[in-house]
């Protein structure tokens, strides 16, 4: 792997499957949500027409877990034609709610990683969703201390980048973003003009996919977020 030109000045880092397990969340949520719906649809058609309801109301809603429930509600009242009864929206509710207040657990190696991140560089938390849920999480995941400062976005754009970075102190040409989405976290970063750092999870929620940029000369990947830090301690020596 290519060492980057310079020495970041700031690091960015993503949240959710990147610090930790979220997208498994949602997923279980999900399977729950599918079995509630078997009288009036199979899991194809539930899973085909909650992600259709989901990507309507993302400019209403935003991303998050509440927004999910949201979906959730107006998919069970769509495919039932108004059918479902008060017990199966109440269990979607309780079902939204676990969801909220599932505990959050660094990922295997991340306290360790972020500390000697720490020692080279700023880290911002760049995260997008519901302020509440995304400040909770961070907060129960023990991981505050690590951070020079959070962002807490509704989008994640290039120009979201850019002015996230300036107001920590850093151009863009001279940040890293890192995360697992490409969508999100890697091409708006390389568009913004900073360097990114995908670190691939297991499950990419369908919302986020989008082509690796392989080949561009500001972009690298690695398997963890200790391989982050061994990557740029190398480019040090």
């Amino acid at each position: 792997m290519p060492h980057p030109a310079v020495t970041p000045a700031l690091i960015g880092l993503d949240a959710d499957d990147t610090l930790w397990h979220n997208e498994p969340l949602f997923r279980m949520t999900h399977a729950r949500f599918d079995s509630l719906l078997q009288p009036w649809a199979d899991s194809d058609t539930v899973a085909a027409h909650l992600a259709q309801v989901e990507h309507r109301n993302l400019h209403v809603y935003g991303y998050g877990a509440k927004g999910f429930t949201l979906s959730m509600m107006e998919t069970a009242l769509e495919l039932s034609q108004g059918q479902a009864a008060a017990s199966v929206l109440a269990e979607i509710l309780q079902a939204g709610r676990e969801l909220m207040r599932h505990p959050m657990e660094p990922l295997p190696g991340v306290p360790a990683a972020l500390e000697r991140l720490a020692r080279m560089a700023p880290l911002v938390l760049v995260t997008k969703g519901d302020l509440f849920h995304q400040e909770s999480k961070l907060a129960a995941s023990g991981l505050g201390s690590f951070f020079h400062g959070v962002e807490i976005v509704s989008e994640k754009t290039a120009n979201t980048y850019r002015r996230a970075f300036k107001r920590h102190g850093s151009a863009p040409e001279l940040a890293l973003m890192a995360g697992n989405s490409v969508r999100s976290d890697i091409l708006p970063a390389l568009d913004a003009g900073s360097h990114a750092a995908l670190i691939p999870y297991p499950l990419v929620w369908s919302h986020e996919v989008a082509e690796v940029p392989t080949g561009h000369p500001r972009f690298v990947q690695v398997d963890s977020l200790g391989a982050l830090a061994d990557w740029l301690e190398a480019a040090v020596c």
